[in-house]
């Protein structure tokens, strides 16, 4: 009986190999496979017809399955995301067990703490409720979703979910149908109509979430409101901050070398920095724009029209507004920025969000240089600014003029670099192949999903070549990158410049002020340390002092860190400053963080100076 059992063990496993062996693997997001949607009528209608969205929804099941049963995908967070529109659709149509059971399958591939311990939380709540109550409309019904909630985040070790948690109830204060149908109206509207009534699997998942966050989310705005708010009122235990101990502030009058930087994101205010600057021949501070046609830019910051220079102020206080409500912050511009969203008009959205784009843009360049100069008085700063769109559709739309101009610029930064001898640069920003090809579907370029496939591989080649090229032309200059604000894998995802492997460029991932991963950064294999990304705080142009937190935030920290280590040690390469930051840094125990140590990295710099 055992020889039989074990023959028959032998065997199964055999067939499952066989089967595993037979499905392609797919080692790049780009490779994901693509399919188109017919849509007739308005989508909003879609989204709010059950009978229209059960048709839909249909085609997406099955194709999302297709990909699921026919191929091996190598990255987890593309695996959840496959599956967890599975989840919304078969919530969506009452098919409750079938929901959960995906939920628990979701959570068994997740890898950041906070994750595995809440994934799938509330959608099990909600079927739980919903099988007690037999609604998911009812007031028991809701009561009975705060009840669950309440219990399971009992459970749960505060300091590992409570970012989370912040993160999770701001989105409940700010949703409202405006904000969930906005997208869908003023965005995927347009695309649908240029395209003649057909959608891809890449917009897809912005119409089942739209549908699932008017069916099941709005509803329960309150309910979620009050437990999360309750929850965190009941947990105000601060978490401990390990980077106090661990910093450096050089002291002023010594005879460390001073040491140019250089800032390449989206502009400087340098006025902040005064005598802290790299100048040019002419005594003024150095700086090289673009903007965001590729042509040459003369404005340290993003030209504001005369109209919007009087909002300024206000798109300030809503950049701080959005922060401190991500981070449970109780302030008048939290209050105002969550009154402005969940109250938002329908004839709102695009010109509101556009602004807090626009905002963000404006202040994010100078954010990074605060974190960048912390600490370090023989630091010179040097700006090099591009420019990030901000509007609902692409401007411009991307084209192999648009893409010769960028990687020409790419070259023109670097030599800009080397001339004013720089020595570190961050870079706060990205791009990936599957954005490329986002881009030209919502631009309506290419007649069928493999063309915009194909144009955006080759898009893509070109720039990431052109980067590659120009950063291995200065080996003596070290680069420093975000790894992305994405909670996906960045290699995966073939995000530049955080998935481009060179001996002086280094990835940065982000963690809060206890070292705990941030739910938001990317990780990977080239995400080779990991800095304070939550609630930093820094200049936002003016003056303002703000946190913000994202990945762009932690690696500024990296930057002042090597500008410290060359200010004591100049003769430091990059590939020394690497290897110092990495020897130095210590690795957690579940092996995802290597978290720099300033003190002992400047300690370490200053041993090789003798």
């Amino acid at each position: 009986m055992m020889k039989r059992l074990a023959f028959i063990l032998l065997a199964a496993a055999v067939a499952t190999s066989a089967l595993a062996q037979g499905k392609k693997r797919i080692e790049k997001a780009a490779d994901m496979p693509r399919f188109m949607y017919k849509v007739e009528g308005k989508l909003e209608d879609l989204v709010r017809s059950e009978a229209a969205f059960r048709k839909f929804a249909a085609e997406v099941r099955r194709d999302n399955q297709s990909v699921l049963d026919g191929y091996e995908i190598a990255d987890k967070a593309a695996q959840r995301g496959l599956m967890g529109m599975l989840v919304q659709i078969d919530f969506l149509e009452g098919r409750y067990a079938e929901a959960a059971k995906r939920a628990t399958d979701i959570r068994a591939l997740e890898e950041k703490p906070a994750d595995k311990l809440l994934s799938g939380m509330l959608l099990q709540a909600m079927v739980a409720a919903q099988a007690k109550t037999g609604s998911i409309a009812s007031e028991a019904y809701r009561e009975e979703v705060e009840r669950i909630v309440s219990s399971e985040l009992a459970k749960m070790p505060f300091s590992v979910v409570q970012n989370d948690i912040k993160g999770a109830k701001s989105s409940a204060e700010i949703i409202g149908e405006s904000l969930i149908l906005g997208n869908v109206r003023d965005r995927l509207q347009p695309v649908v109509d240029k395209a003649g009534g057909v959608l891809s699997s890449d917009l897809a998942p912005g119409i089942v979430g739209a549908r699932y966050a008017l069916v099941t989310r709005l509803p329960l705005k309150q309910t979620l409101t009050r437990t999360y708010t309750t929850y965190l009122a009941a947990n105000q235990v601060e978490k401990p901050d390990i980077w106090a101990a661990r910093d450096v502030v050089l002291p002023k009058g010594r005879d460390y070398a001073p040491v140019k930087i250089a800032i390449w994101d989206s502009g400087v205010d340098s006025s902040l920095f005064k005598d802290r600057l790299v100048l040019d021949a002419a005594g003024k501070p150095a700086f090289i724009a673009f903007d965001k046609y590729a042509n040459p830019a003369t404005t340290e910051l993003i030209a504001i029209t005369a109209d919007l220079r009087a909002r300024i102020p206000a798109m300030k206080s809503r950049t701080k507004g959005l922060s401190n409500l991500q981070s449970n912050i109780d302030s008048k511009e939290a209050s105002e920025v969550k009154a402005l969203l969940s109250q938002l008009k329908r004839e709102e959205y695009r010109s509101v969000i556009e602004e807090l784009g626009l905002a963000g843009t404006y202040s994010h360049g100078t954010h990074v240089a605060g974190i960048a100069m912390e600490g370090n008085p023989y630091a010179r700063l040097a700006n090099l600014r591009i420019e990030f769109q901000h509007t609902l559709l692409p401007d411009p739309c991307p084209s192999r003029e648009l893409v010769e101009k960028e990687n020409r610029n790419s070259k023109a930064y670097v030599e800009f670099l080397r001339k004013n001898g720089i020595r570190v640069v961050n870079m706060s920003w990205g791009g990936t192949a599957k954005g490329f090809e986002s881009a030209l579907e919502l631009c309506n370029i290419g007649k069928t999903a493999d063309e915009r496939k194909a144009l955006a591989r080759e898009y893509f080649d070109m720039g990431k070549k052109a980067l590659v090229d120009a950063f291995a032309s200065a080996p003596e200059i070290l680069f420093v990158t975000s790894a992305g604000n994405a909670n996906q894998d960045s290699t995966f995802a073939e995000a530049i410049p955080a998935d481009i492997a060179l001996p002086n460029l280094v990835t940065v991932g982000a963690v809060d002020k206890a070292g705990d991963e941030a739910p938001f950064t990317s990780y990977g294999p080239t995400v080779k340390l990991h800095a304070n990304g939550y609630q930093v705080e820094s200049y936002l142009p003016g003056g303002d002092r703000v946190a913000l937190s994202g990945t762009s935030m932690s690696s500024p920290q990296v930057t002042n860190l090597a500008a410290k280590m060359l200010a004591l040690n100049p003769k430091l390469t990059p590939v020394e400053l690497i290897a110092i930051l990495q020897q130095t840094a210590e690795k957690t125990a579940d092996g995802r963080r290597i978290l720099i140590h300033p003190a002992k990295a400047l300690a370490a710099a200053q041993a090789r100076k003798g």
